[in-house]
Formats: structure tokens, C-alpha cells, sequence
């Protein structure tokens, strides 16, 4: 297994690479929750994405919350490449890019129903500083971790 994980976006990725994006999110999460909509919406959007081919196996977005706090929004792995490093290498490169272009804190946030998630952040540096019920009643964790020089 080759994976790339080369390519980064700074907007909206090409439609080739979108598609695959959004085919990914609905296999994981059950649906596209408007993916491509909110997208567009968000300020400083980064899309890194990793490749086996042509096909889009892994991806993690985010965007700027302010000058000095990036959000880790969205993330995911193909069920067929999981447990090879994918989302670590997936997080460590955001991380280091986000890093290169001056912010100090990066924040996410999770459920405990994605148990691998909230023990991959923790393990990576992460440290819960809140939680909170959201307007669909679902319980959120927020995790942040400040990005040292």
C-alpha cells in the first residue's frame, strides 16, 4: 500500500478530489450534512487529504477561528485503510502546516461515541477543556492543544 499525502488545499479542493471527499463523509458518517455548502463557508478553509491512487482514503479539514486558534473540524478514514497510522499522519501534517502559518493553538471537538478519536487527540496532546450539550441534545467534548515552537 502506497499513501500519498502530498496534496493540501487552501480552498475548495478540485471536483475529482471533492467528490471523492464527500463519497468518503457519507460512508463514514451516513450522510453529507451539506459537506460542500459549509465548506464554502468557512474562513482559511485547509483540506489534507491522503490518496492510494486516485482514490481519496483519508481526509481532515479545518479552517481559522482567529489569528491564533485553527479548528480541526472534520476528519475521517476509509474502514478498509484504518489502524495503518493514516489519521496520525492526517493530523501530525495539519498540525505542522497550521503550525508554519503562525497559529499557537489548534481546537477540536468530539463525541464519546468516536472513541478512537478522543484517545488519538489525547494521546497527540490534546487536553479536554470543556463539554457541552448541543442543540441536537448530543453530548461534545472540546479538546485544544497549543502548538509549541
Amino acid at each position: 500500500m502506497s499513501i500519498d499525502y502530498s496534496t493540501i488545499f487552501n480552498s475548495l479542493p478540485e471536483e475529482k478530489v471533492l467528490v471523492g471527499i464527500v463519497d468518503l463523509h457519507k460512508n463514514i458518517f451516513g450522510t453529507s450534512d451539506d459537506l460542500i455548502t459549509k465548506m464554502r463557508s468557512k474562513q482559511k478553509l485547509l483540506v489534507i487529504i491522503a490518496m492510494d491512487g486516485t482514490k481519496v482514503i483519508g481526509y481532515k479539514i479545518g479552517y481559522e477561528l482567529d489569528k491564533n486558534k485553527f479548528y480541526s473540524w472534520l476528519g475521517g478514514v476509509d474502514k478498509n485503510y484504518r489502524k495503518h497510522g493514516i489519521a496520525s499522519e492526517l493530523m501530525e501534517k495539519q498540525h505542522r502546516y497550521i503550525k508554519e502559518q503562525g497559529y499557537s493553538v489548534i481546537q477540536t471537538k468530539t463525541m464519546n461515541k468516536w472513541r478512537s478519536m478522543l484517545v488519538l487527540n489525547i494521546k497527540k496532546g490534546f487536553d479536554v477543556t470543556d463539554t457541552y450539550i448541543d442543540e441536537k441534545g448530543l453530548h461534545k467534548i472540546i479538546l485544544e492543544k497549543k502548538l509549541l515552537n
